[in-house]
C-alpha cells in the first residue's frame, strides 16, 4: 500500500496548493478591482492597476478573469463590490509585531477571522498605532536573477529613486520610498529587464530574530491569518536566518 499512501500524500498536498492558488487569484483580482475603481479602467493612466494586473499575470490568473475584474472595477460589468481597506495591528508569539492588511467588504467578518486566528495561533490584538509605529511603507520591487548583477540593477534603478537592492538569492528586491516605486520599474522597463512584482508594502524599521520553534509559531499564525478571504496583506517584524529555515523546510 506504500504507492497508495504516497500517492495520497501527493493529491493532498496538491489539493492544499491548489486552494491557496484559488485563494492567491481571488485577492490578486480584487486587487485588480479595486484598482479600476479608484483610478479608472485606462492601465496607462493608472499605475496601481498595471502593477495589480502584472502580478496577476505573473501568478498565472487567467486573461478573461482579469478582464472581467478591470470591467466590473471600472463600472463596465456589473458585479463589482464595494471593498474597503482596513489595517489591523497585534503580536504574533515572542512578541513579533503583525500588521493585516485586509481588503473586504463585510467589516465584521474581516474583523472576526483576524481576531479568531491571532488568537488561536498565540497571538493577540493591538490598539491602532501600538504596532505600525515599527514599520515604513517603502516600495519592494521583486525580479529574477538571470543573469543580471547586483550592480546592473543598482546601475539602472538608482537614478529613479531606489534606495537599496537586495540579494534574495534566486531575486533581487528593490527598495525605495512607496512614490518612486513608480519610477523604479519604469526605469527597469525601459532597460529591458523583467520584474515579477512592484508593491507598496510596511517594512519593518527593527526585527525580531526567531528559533526554529517561533519560526514554525508565527508561519502557522501568518497561514491562519492569509486564509481569510479578506485578509490581503500579512507584515510581520521577524528575521529567521537560513539556518533556521532549513530546519523549518525540513
Amino acid at each position: 500500500m506504500s504507492g497508495h499512501s504516497k500517492w495520497a500524500t501527493t493529491k493532498h498536498k496538491k489539493a492544499v496548493v491548489d486552494a491557496k492558488r484559488g485563494k492567491l487569484f481571488a485577492k490578486l483580482i480584487k486587487n485588480i478591482e479595486v484598482a479600476a475603481r479608484m483610478g479608472g479602467a485606462d492601465i496607462d493612466g493608472n499605475p496601481t492597476l498595471f502593477d495589480a494586473i502584472q502580478k496577476a499575470k505573473k501568478s498565472s490568473v487567467p486573461n478573461k478573469n482579469i478582464d472581467s475584474a478591470v470591467k466590473r472595477g471600472g463600472g463596465l460589468e456589473a458585479g463589482g463590490a464595494d471593498y474597503e481597506t482596513i489595517m489591523y495591528e497585534g503580536y504574533g508569539p515572542n512578541g513579533v509585531a503583525v500588521l493585516i492588511e485586509c481588503l473586504t467588504d463585510n467589516r465584521n467578518r474581516a474583523a472576526s477571522d483576524v481576531r479568531v486566528a491571532m488568537t488561536r495561533n498565540g497571538g493577540s490584538m493591538a490598539d491602532p498605532g501600538s504596532v505600525s509605529y515599527l514599520f515604513n511603507r517603502k516600495g519592494v520591487v521583486l525580479l529574477p536573477k538571470g543573469e543580471l548583477s547586483e550592480d546592473d540593477v543598482l546601475e539602472t534603478v538608482l537614478d529613479a529613486g531606489a534606495e537599496e537592492v537586495n540579494d534574495l538569492g534566486e531575486s533581487f528586491e528593490i527598495i525605495s520610498e512607496a512614490t518612486d516605486m513608480v519610477a523604479v520599474r519604469t526605469a527597469l522597463q525601459q532597460a529591458g529587464i523583467d520584474y515579477d512584482s512592484a508593491d507598496s508594502n510596511f517594512l519593518p524599521t527593527m526585527q525580531v530574530e526567531l528559533d526554529e520553534e517561533g519560526a514554525r509559531k508565527i508561519f502557522k499564525l501568518i497561514d491562519a491569518l492569509e486564509d481569510s478571504d479578506d485578509v490581503q496583506n500579512v507584515f510581520a517584524n521577524f528575521d529567521v536566518s537560513d539556518e533556521v529555515m532549513e530546519k523549518v523546510d525540513a
